[in-house]
């Protein structure tokens, strides 16, 4: 592929023609801000945030979905780019509950992360917000309305599996927010709990319900395993705090990895110290179960354990 020579910030970069400009300026360590990109996903452009601006171009661009050019200069932080995504910021935090110091993505939260860089803080108006609408029907994914800032990243990973395609944006305007299925909660949807939405949320709108509660972000040890239930490999975290491992989460399934519940909580049953209790979905939403039945042993189990009583002469009843 032909290459073509940039300059971001007065840094010169040689790039790939087919690069966007986010990727270019990651090749040199510029981290420009984005809230819906992911380098897995179908580019979309919906946030604004990573406006840059092009020597030549009256306009700010997206450098989420603007490919580079030869010869082009790029300014990241500009005074006209700082002052966009301080008012698209402003707008975000006007829109969403000050709640940073008791949510679970606190220390994660890409909102959080860039509000702090850009000085942008909540302030009290007299505006409409986003309704506080919590689906806690799930014992794995909480779902809060009043976080999303419809970034779309949850429906663009969920539709990747063609088998699913749970999530979509429903409503109009204002009103517009993320659905599941037909405007269904969790316990009575088709979603299959893999977590997908999860691991790209870039906000609390979407976490890990398993994770209420065992600690904060910055205070886990974290390491990498992958997942043996298949040849795909997903890939998942170790949480250990004060010695234990207390926790298992999903990380973004790429490379064509799709993530399931079976993965996740064989993984968590391996590795987690003190497991929490599984749960299945019934035809009246999740029920507790045993393990072997959320992994899906008991047939394996139960011939085993027949078998092995049959070679000691004993009646295996079941």
């Amino acid at each position: 592929m032909r290459e073509v020579n940039v300059v971001i910030d007065g840094k010169r970069v040689t790039v790939p023609e087919g690069y966007f400009i986010i990727q270019a300026a990651r090749e040199v360590g510029i981290d420009i801000p984005a809230l819906c990109y992911d380098p897995n996903l179908e580019v979309v452009g919906a946030c604004r945030l990573c406006l840059v601006e092009i020597e030549g171009s009256r306009k700010l661009q997206t450098a989420c979905s603007t490919k580079v050019r030869d010869g082009m200069v790029i300014h990241t932080e500009s005074d006209r780019v700082v002052s966009s995504r301080k008012e698209i910021l402003q707008l975000l935090l006007d829109n969403h509950p000050n709640d940073c110091l008791t949510c679970q993505k606190a220390g994660e939260c890409l909102l959080q992360e860039y509000a702090y860089r850009y000085d942008v803080k909540f302030r009290e108006h007299y505006g409409a917000r986003r309704p506080s609408y919590v689906d806690t029907t799930s014992p794995y994914i909480l779902k809060d309305d009043s976080k999303c800032i419809l970034c779309g990243k949850c429906v663009r990973t969920c539709s990747q599996v063609q088998d699913r395609r749970v999530l979509s944006f429903g409503g109009r305007g204002f009103d517009t927010r993320i659905v599941i299925d037909a405007d269904f909660n969790f316990d009575k949807s088709s979603c299959v709990s893999c977590n997908r939405c999860v691991t790209v949320c870039p906000v609390g709108a979407l976490v890990d319900k398993r994770l209420l509660n065992k600690g904060r972000s910055w205070e886990y040890h974290k390491r990498e395993v992958k997942c043996k239930v298949c040849e795909y490999g997903c890939s998942f975290e170790i949480l250990s705090k004060d010695g234990r491992n207390v926790a298992v989460r999903a990380k973004e399934a790429n490379g064509g990895r799709p993530l399931c519940l079976k993965g996740r909580l064989t993984t968590e049953f391996l590795y987690v110290d003190d497991p929490d209790k599984p749960y299945i979905k019934g035809e009246e939403g999740f029920i507790e179960a045993t393990w072997k039945d959320a992994l899906g042993l008991k047939d394996l189990l139960d011939k085993l354990l027949a078998h092995e009583e049959e070679e000691m002469g004993v009646e295996y009843n079941g």
